[in-house]
Protein backbone atom coordinates (compact mmCIF):
# COMPACT_ATOMS: atom_id res chain seq x y z
CA UNK A 1 0.00 0.00 0.00
CA UNK A 2 1.36 3.40 -1.02
CA UNK A 3 1.67 5.92 1.80
CA UNK A 4 0.83 9.53 1.09
CA UNK A 5 3.56 12.09 1.50
CA UNK A 6 3.03 14.70 4.15
CA UNK A 7 2.40 18.11 2.64
CA UNK A 8 5.24 20.46 3.50
CA UNK A 9 4.68 24.20 3.91
CA UNK A 10 6.84 27.29 4.11
CA UNK A 11 6.41 29.17 7.38
CA UNK A 12 5.33 32.33 5.51
CA UNK A 13 4.03 33.09 2.00
CA UNK A 14 6.73 33.82 -0.57
CA UNK A 15 7.49 37.47 -1.34
CA UNK A 16 6.12 37.22 -4.90
CA UNK A 17 2.74 36.04 -3.60
CA UNK A 18 1.80 39.52 -2.38
CA UNK A 19 2.16 41.31 -5.76
CA UNK A 20 0.31 38.38 -7.37
CA UNK A 21 -2.50 38.77 -4.83
CA UNK A 22 -2.59 42.53 -5.42
CA UNK A 23 -2.78 42.00 -9.18
CA UNK A 24 -5.75 39.65 -8.76
CA UNK A 25 -7.44 41.98 -6.29
CA UNK A 26 -7.25 44.91 -8.76
CA UNK A 27 -9.81 42.98 -10.83
CA UNK A 28 -12.25 43.28 -7.93
CA UNK A 29 -11.18 46.49 -6.18
CA UNK A 30 -9.61 49.73 -7.34
CA UNK A 31 -5.81 49.97 -7.26
CA UNK A 32 -5.66 51.81 -3.94
CA UNK A 33 -7.94 49.32 -2.18
CA UNK A 34 -6.09 46.33 -3.67
CA UNK A 35 -2.77 47.74 -2.47
CA UNK A 36 -4.20 48.30 1.03
CA UNK A 37 -5.58 44.75 1.19
CA UNK A 38 -2.25 43.28 0.05
CA UNK A 39 -0.54 45.30 2.80
CA UNK A 40 -2.97 43.94 5.39
CA UNK A 41 -2.27 40.42 4.17
CA UNK A 42 1.47 40.96 4.71
CA UNK A 43 0.81 41.94 8.32
CA UNK A 44 -1.81 39.27 9.04
CA UNK A 45 -1.09 36.37 11.37
CA UNK A 46 -0.89 32.84 10.04
CA UNK A 47 -4.00 30.64 10.36
CA UNK A 48 -4.92 27.23 9.00
CA UNK A 49 -8.07 25.69 7.59
CA UNK A 50 -8.98 22.39 5.95
CA UNK A 51 -8.76 22.46 2.17
CA UNK A 52 -12.38 21.32 1.82
CA UNK A 53 -13.57 24.19 4.01
CA UNK A 54 -11.66 26.79 1.99
CA UNK A 55 -13.28 25.42 -1.17
CA UNK A 56 -16.74 25.57 0.33
CA UNK A 57 -16.20 29.14 1.53
CA UNK A 58 -14.81 30.28 -1.82
CA UNK A 59 -17.49 28.74 -4.01
CA UNK A 60 -14.86 28.11 -6.70
CA UNK A 61 -14.71 24.95 -8.81
CA UNK A 62 -11.97 22.37 -8.31
CA UNK A 63 -9.49 22.43 -11.18
CA UNK A 64 -8.60 19.04 -12.63
CA UNK A 65 -5.26 17.44 -11.85
CA UNK A 66 -4.35 17.65 -15.54
CA UNK A 67 -4.24 21.46 -15.25
CA UNK A 68 -0.59 22.37 -15.74
CA UNK A 69 -0.25 24.43 -12.55
CA UNK A 70 -2.18 21.96 -10.39
CA UNK A 71 -0.11 19.08 -11.76
CA UNK A 72 3.11 20.97 -11.02
CA UNK A 73 2.00 21.56 -7.42
CA UNK A 74 0.99 17.89 -7.02
CA UNK A 75 4.46 16.86 -8.17
CA UNK A 76 5.97 19.28 -5.64
CA UNK A 77 3.87 17.70 -2.88
CA UNK A 78 4.97 14.21 -3.88
CA UNK A 79 8.61 15.35 -4.01
CA UNK A 80 8.36 16.76 -0.48
CA UNK A 81 8.89 20.36 -1.61
CA UNK A 82 7.47 23.11 0.56
CA UNK A 83 4.45 25.00 -0.73
CA UNK A 84 3.68 28.62 -0.05
CA UNK A 85 0.68 29.31 2.23
CA UNK A 86 -2.47 30.80 0.71
CA UNK A 87 -3.57 34.43 0.85
CA UNK A 88 -7.30 34.75 1.55
CA UNK A 89 -9.70 37.69 1.82
CA UNK A 90 -13.16 37.59 3.41
CA UNK A 91 -15.56 39.51 1.15
CA UNK A 92 -19.33 39.49 0.82
CA UNK A 93 -19.87 36.25 2.71
CA UNK A 94 -17.28 34.36 0.65
CA UNK A 95 -13.55 33.86 0.71
CA UNK A 96 -11.50 35.26 -2.17
CA UNK A 97 -8.37 33.27 -2.90
CA UNK A 98 -6.09 36.21 -3.58
CA UNK A 99 -3.13 33.87 -4.16
CA UNK A 100 -2.83 30.10 -4.15
CA UNK A 101 -5.83 28.76 -6.10
CA UNK A 102 -3.75 26.16 -7.96
CA UNK A 103 -2.05 25.09 -4.72
CA UNK A 104 -5.46 24.72 -3.07
CA UNK A 105 -6.68 22.53 -5.95
CA UNK A 106 -3.54 20.36 -5.75
CA UNK A 107 -3.78 19.96 -1.99
CA UNK A 108 -7.51 19.16 -2.13
CA UNK A 109 -6.87 16.55 -4.84
CA UNK A 110 -4.13 15.05 -2.68
CA UNK A 111 -6.00 15.16 0.65
CA UNK A 112 -9.26 17.07 1.09
CA UNK A 113 -8.82 17.05 4.87
CA UNK A 114 -5.33 18.55 4.76
CA UNK A 115 -4.79 21.65 6.87
CA UNK A 116 -3.57 24.56 4.78
CA UNK A 117 -1.65 27.42 6.37
CA UNK A 118 -2.82 30.80 5.18
CA UNK A 119 -3.12 34.46 5.92
CA UNK A 120 -6.70 35.67 5.98
CA UNK A 121 -8.22 39.09 6.47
Amino acid sequence: MRTKSKIQWLSEPEAQDYPAAQSYLTLIYDEKAARAIAGKLKRAAMSEFKSKDIFRASGLPLLETNNWHVNRDLKAIEAGQKLSPLLLVRAGGKVLIADGYHRLCAVYSFDEDALIPCKII
